[in-house]
């Protein structure tokens, strides 16, 4: 499964390319804006963009903000522009759809965000969608199991061996990557809180502190690796 991070503040970025590795990013105007404005030196917002693009190799999700058809077509043709790994966000809308197809036709691919049911999903997919995102924590923000759509999301496309790439999105704590992970999502976006709750574990930090006072009755075993 890859991992992906859904930031785009350019030092939450780094530090997961240094501890994990990232596959991707995914972005959207909220993420952004909250970005650029937490700059200390002021900075033009095309600028940022394409210093997050250029941060990974992997795929990034830049998302459009017309309603229509039209509107998102021609504003993913400029968000391309930033790099050949940029993905174009798109709302499952029925004028979403439609740019999908529109885009296809261009060879450009798109993320179709905002997907809550399996009946979207195919939807999407039919359409040309590069990847779909199902958004897990809102569906059970509204008492609906997020994780079970994203199961029979994979399950359809596997029945017809539909290409379209699922990503979980909307990631609230380490058991959705956990089940993301089982079920054969092809594709996790997590923040980077959830990120660093990955990694944790009592009995990693207390099986750690435990070697290095060990290391102490050996004190040759310090000077031996650290000459």
């Amino acid at each position: 499964m890859k991992f992906f991070i859904d930031s785009a503040d350019l030092n939450e970025i780094e530090e997961a390319e240094k501890t994990i590795g990232l596959d991707g990013i995914t972005t959207n105007p909220s993420l952004l804006a909250k970005a650029v404005l937490a700059q200390k030196e002021r900075i033009e917002l095309k600028e940022y963009i394409q210093k997050v693009v250029n941060s990974v190799k992997g795929d990034v999700s830049l998302e459009t903000l017309s309603n229509d058809a039209e509107g998102m077509v021609r504003e993913g043709r400029n968000l391309i522009q930033f790099g050949k790994n940029v993905v174009v966000k798109v709302p499952l809308t029925v004028e979403g759809l439609k740019a999908v197809r529109a885009l296809k036709k261009e060879n450009i691919r798109c993320n179709v965000t905002l997907c809550f049911t399996p009946n979207q999903a195919l939807l999407a997919a039919k359409a040309g969608a590069y990847i779909v995102s199902p958004f897990v924590g809102r569906l059970d923000d509204i008492s609906q199991n997020g994780m079970q759509i994203v199961e029979e999301i994979v399950k359809i496309y596997r029945n017809y061996k539909i290409s379209t790439q699922v990503l979980v999105a909307s990631v609230r704590h380490p058991i959705h990557v956990h089940q993301a992970a089982l079920i054969g999502a092809d594709i996790a976006t997590i923040p980077l809180a959830v990120i660093r709750q990955l990694l944790n574990h009592p009995k990693t930090d207390e099986g750690q502190q435990r070697f290095l006072e060990d290391a102490k009755k050996v004190p040759e075993y310090e000077r031996l690796i650290r000459k």
